[in-house]
Order: C-alpha cells, then sequence, then structure tokens
C-alpha cells in the first residue's frame, strides 16, 4: 500500500474560498411532531433514493439522558425532515419500517446511535464520514472542516452543544439543524472517493460495520472517581464521602433527567468530602451547598456524608484505583522492565505503521489492546513461540479475542511479530 498523501485524498474544494452555506436550499422545514406528520415522512423517505443523512441533537451536559430530543434525516427525492421524538416516541414505527432497510450516513455516528436505537431506528447499513475521514489520512475531521475541505462550503455552526430539550426550538437552532445533513450525502461520496483511491474501502466498511454492530458497554462500576479535585484527597474515609456523595447525585439525576454537574457540582462532593459535615447547618454553610437549588436535598447530602464517615474499615474503597488491566505506563520500567521494553518496540512499529498508510495510530489498533498484548498478552514471554509463524499466529489470536478487525489485524500482526520476537527481545 502507498503513503497516502495529499494527492491520495481525493480531489478538495479547499484552495478556493468556501462559500457560505447559511440556509438549506430547500428552507429550513417544519418539525414533525405528530403520528400523522411521522407516517407521511416515512411514506416520502421510503419513496426517496440512496443512502439517508441522519443526525441527532442530544443535551448532553443539560439531561442525565443520551436520548435524542431532535431528529434530522434527508435522502434524495424526499429532501430535509425534522422530527421532534419526545411526543411521538411510541409512533416511530413507520419511520423504523421506511428507514432501517437503509445505508444510513451519519458524522460521527458511535454519539447518535445509542439513543436513536432507543427509539427502534437502527441502520442496516453504516457509513460514518468522521471515521472515514480519519482512515482516508484528513487531519481535520469535523463535519464544518470536511465540507469545507472537500465541498468548498461553509456550514454555519454554534448551536451544538445548546439545550435541545428546549421547547420550542429556536428557528436559529432548527436551521443549524437541517444545515447538519444538508450536505452530508455528498459529504459522504466524496469521502468514498478518497477511500477507494487509497485503497481502503474494504479496512473503511470493517469499521462502520463494528460501529453499527457494537453495544454499549456497560458503565464502569467506579465512576465515581472521575470526579473533578478528587486527587486532592488523602484518606480512603474521604474517598468513601466522595463515593456515597457521587451515588446520591447520580441517583436524584436519573431520576429528573438532569445533568449530574446542574444538580451538585464536583467542587461541592470534594468540598463536603474535605470538611465532613456533621449538621445541615454545618453542610450550608459550604460553597454550594446554601444555594437553593441544593438546600432541597440537604438532607440527602448530610445523609450520603454520614454513610461515608460511618463506613466500616474493611469497606472503605482503596486509595487508588484498581487496575483492569496493565498498570500506567509511567510504572512499566519500575514493575517489569521487559514489558515496557517490549511496549516500546511495538509503539515504534505502530508509529511506522500508521506513518505509512495515513492513518491515525489509534484507528490502526486500540492502544489498550497494544499494552494488554504487551503486558501480559501471551502466556508466557520467557518461552515465547521461536517460529515466527506461531508467534504470529498467538498475537493474531489474542488480537482477534480483543475485537480486532481483519484489516486491522492483517496489519499489526507483522509489525508486532517484529517487535516481540526472541531476536529482537534479546537484542
Amino acid at each position: 500500500m502507498p503513503v497516502a498523501d495529499e494527492s491520495d485524498q481525493g480531489s478538495t474544494a479547499e484552495d478556493n474560498a468556501a462559500e457560505p452555506l447559511l440556509v438549506p436550499a430547500e428552507g429550513v422545514p417544519p418539525v414533525l411532531a405528530t403520528a400523522r406528520e411521522i407516517a407521511d415522512a416515512a411514506a416520502r423517505l421510503a419513496e426517496g433514493t440512496g443512502p439517508l443523512a441522519v443526525d441527532a441533537e442530544r443535551a448532553s451536559g443539560f439531561r442525565y439522558s443520551a436520548r435524542a430530543y431532535l431528529i434530522q434525516l434527508r435522502r434524495a427525492g424526499a429532501g430535509s425532515f425534522l422530527i421532534d421524538p419526545i411526543p411521538v416516541t411510541d409512533e416511530l414505527a413507520p419511520l423504523a419500517e421506511a428507514i432501517n432497510d437503509l445505508e444510513w450516513v451519519l458524522h460521527s455516528a458511535d454519539q447518535d446511535l445509542p439513543g436513536l436505537a432507543e427509539l427502534g431506528l437502527r441502520p442496516a447499513r453504516l457509513f460514518d464520514t468522521e471515521l472515514g475521514g480519519r482512515l482516508a489520512g484528513f487531519e481535520r475531521v469535523g463535519l464544518a472542516a470536511m465540507v469545507e475541505k472537500l465541498l468548498g462550503r461553509a456550514l454555519r455552526k454554534g448551536h451544538g452543544a445548546a439545550d435541545w430539550s428546549t421547547r420550542p426550538l429556536p428557528d436559529e437552532w432548527l436551521n443549524y439543524a437541517a444545515l447538519d445533513v444538508e450536505l452530508l450525502l455528498e459529504l459522504r461520496d466524496e469521502v468514498a472517493k478518497a477511500l477507494d483511491e487509497q485503497g481502503k474501502t474494504d479496512w473503511a466498511a470493517q469499521e462502520f460495520e463494528h460501529v453499527r454492530s457494537t453495544e454499549p458497554g456497560a458503565p464502569k462500576a467506579d465512576r465515581w472517581r472521575r470526579t473533578s479535585g478528587i486527587h486532592q484527597l488523602r484518606r480512603t474515609r474521604q474517598l468513601a464521602i466522595v463515593r456515597e456523595l457521587w451515588n446520591t447525585r447520580d441517583g436524584l439525576a436519573r431520576s429528573r433527567d438532569v445533568a449530574p454537574a446542574r444538580i451538585l457540582p464536583d467542587s461541592a462532593i470534594v468540598s463536603a468530602a474535605t470538611t465532613e459535615p456533621r449538621t445541615i447547618a454545618q453542610l450550608r454553610a459550604l460553597p454550594v451547598f446554601g444555594g437553593p437549588r441544593q438546600r432541597r436535598y440537604s438532607r440527602e447530602w448530610l445523609g450520603a456524608v454520614d454513610r461515608g464517615r460511618t463506613l466500616p474499615d474493611s469497606e472503605l474503597p482503596p486509595l487508588t484505583q484498581p487496575f483492569d488491566g496493565p498498570p500506567p505506563v509511567n510504572r512499566w520500567e519500575r514493575r517489569d522492565a521487559a514489558a515496557a521494553a517490549r511496549l516500546t518496540r511495538a509503539r515504534a512499529e505502530m508509529g511506522e505503521l500508521s506513518t505509512e498508510h495515513a492513518i491515525p495510530v489509534e484507528n490502526l489498533l486500540s492502544p489498550d489492546l497494544v499494552r494488554r498484548l504487551c503486558w501480559d498478552g501471551l502466556p508466557d514471554y520467557d518461552r515465547v513461540p521461536d517460529s515466527p509463524a506461531d508467534l504470529a499466529a498467538a498475537i493474531d489470536g489474542f488480537l482477534k479475542s480483543g475485537g480486532a478487525r481483519p484489516w486491522q489485524r492483517e496489519l499489526a500482526v507483522p509489525r508486532l511479530t517484529a517487535a516481540l520476537t526472541p531476536e529482537t527481545r534479546d537484542a
């Protein structure tokens, strides 16, 4: 495979001044919010041709859930549609019947697919323009950047982080939302062309299918350890209080469908864990806890502090997070110098492979999978197979069990075999 450079990435429009795209060519479509409107839209979409451009707007930072609060669709021969799924959550079967058998085109599909799946909307095939851009070697893969580079149009941006659970949605937001799918089908064709010119079409297809078929993983048990400022705490008792407050906040946020930080900021949790208030008055004297939104839950917050303070020593969380897999890389040299050396060689090989194919190293193979391989992925690194073929087979089996796609294994296994062969190891 030749090295991909700018000439390999298909024709672009970046040398010309980008023409602003301020409004959809056919105008902003109305927001559909009744069963009859959904059924009519489904019929029109079913009569269209080709793939379906899809986008969804969530309310991250405002709501607890990842539900879609607006769905944007566009298909050749049918036009664009804006759908408010909230009042018609149970009326989307006609839409699902019309679009679930189509190829969907999304940008950063993994962000929107879970919320759409909650509504019974799941694609039969997928094309992810953002992921395709990464595989094609584009340096900037945001939607606006790619539309400008490949199509010569400048998208109006600015409302992606808005509270899309707001009703009614402002006209300016709806204009922005409609523009997100206005050129998505044309962008898909340009990205597909670039992938084809570089011989990466099959690689991309495997990646798209992986994204489409992967179910969301279960939340990690120790999510409370991500509390901002937790590094300031030095006692396990304080960590227990953080955990209790975090779990209390999470329950309230889930029940109200409000982003946890809007219920209680992390800084307040750390403050309470540091001071360990024993009365409501002491609690409300702390920053934030005296505010009107937090005062209503004072008993819940104080109860959480009390539980953490009185927890038996045997139930206190460890001061450092237990490792699920290899330890942090900065500790490898001290704990296992041989593993650290393996990782250094493996990273060098993967870096060369990344440069050769103009693909970000994290898209070539999961960095976590490489770390796990180098730490203890093979049964006994002191007796790795002497035959390169046997070693390659062992590495391939490990990568396959870790979810690596065939194209990734085809590229990575020879490189990792070279990095982990006994001759290289003993050099």
